[in-house]
């Protein structure tokens, strides 16, 4: 009873603590840098935390090492509900497994609060390149070395680029570029044959012809190209590679202060113009319970895990 008694009351100034919040601005720290997608969709979302919390929520864009600058400042932050992460699936899922000297660890120094949005991505030609189809691509890798350009080195683009050739049997070179933008280029100069990027960057090139659409990476197609086939469609089976975003708290953070957030989250994404705006720049809704993003989390991890130990990817 005494051991009960104790207990009790140390956690009475948590509760009191989260019984009072927010009592000032919240920091929600993007491990990337201003301008990017997920600093984009980071500020979407804290626009609809502020308004609901009655308090700025103000972006931190904390870069570098691949986005683990900002992810382990979050980790090392109080569990008080005043900084949140918005992760990404290479925050969350690919560093944890291509680095060897992760400074934290995705399910144990994170309280998940709800995911967010998610996009697969696509495999696209060179019409050039004389292939109309999954089949037909991986069975001229078959007969020629094929090069296949993506945006970095454990991007989403370079995990399907492995994925592909895990699933298929059929060796690709792969040609990692510093930015997306570069790699289009080459693609459409000829010095690559084909690359993996996502909807939006590629959308101009596939509606001008200057890129043919043969995949999309997600579990079904993909809103703004619905007559591209799913890898599982082009015979790949159990070949899905999505990016996702989602909120994040560090671990230990107060449960009432976790569901404030998810609820606020939740009900944002089931708004017309939010879900406009994601549809606009190529991306699904998520949302959920935390105990769903905790699943998918663990999911994502091992999934990602089995490509990278397969392909022997490491950012080291």
């Amino acid at each position: 009873m005494r051991r009960r008694a104790l207990l009790a009351a140390a956690a009475l100034p948590l509760v009191a603590r989260a019984a009072a919040w927010p009592d000032r601005p919240i920091r929600l720290v993007v491990p990337f840098a201003a301008g990017t997608t997920t600093d984009i969709l980071a500020r979407l979302c804290g626009s609809a935390l502020a308004q609901g919390l009655g308090q700025p929520v103000v972006p931190d864009n904390r870069a570098g090492a691949g986005g683990t600058v900002g992810t382990l400042a979050v980790a090392q932050a109080a569990p008080d509900g005043n900084t949140l992460l918005f992760g990404t699936s290479g925050t969350m899922a690919t560093n944890p497994v291509i680095m060897r000297a992760i400074p934290y660890d995705p399910l144990r120094d994170f309280a998940p609060v709800a995911a967010y949005a998610r996009t697969s991505v696509i495999l696209g030609v060179r019409p050039q390149l004389g292939v109309r189809s999954l089949s037909e691509f991986l069975a001229l890798a078959r007969r020629q070395p094929l090069s296949v350009g993506t945006a970095g080195t454990g991007t989403t683009g370079h995990l399907t680029t492995a994925l592909i050739a895990l699933r298929s049997g059929v060796a690709l070179t792969h040609v990692p570029y510093r930015d997306g933008s570069r790699a289009i280029a080459d693609l459409l100069n000829g010095t690559l044959d084909a690359m993996v990027y996502h909807p939006l960057g590629f959308l101009p090139h596939i509606q001008s012809g200057a890129i043919l659409p043969l995949a999309v990476t997600g579990e079904s197609r993909h809103a703004l190209f619905p007559a591209v086939p799913t890898l599982a469609e082009g015979g790949l089976a159990d070949a899905v590679v999505e990016g996702w975003w989602a909120l994040y708290a560090p671990a230990g953070t107060p449960g009432p202060v976790l569901a404030r957030l998810n609820r606020l989250v939740n009900d944002s994404l089931a708004q017309a113009e939010t879900r406009a705006e994601l549809a606009r720049q190529g991306l699904e809704v998520m949302g959920g319970t935390p105990d769903w993003l905790a699943d998918h989390t663990r999911t994502e991890l091992a999934r990602q895990r089995e490509v990278a130990q397969a392909a022997n990817i490491t950012a080291d």
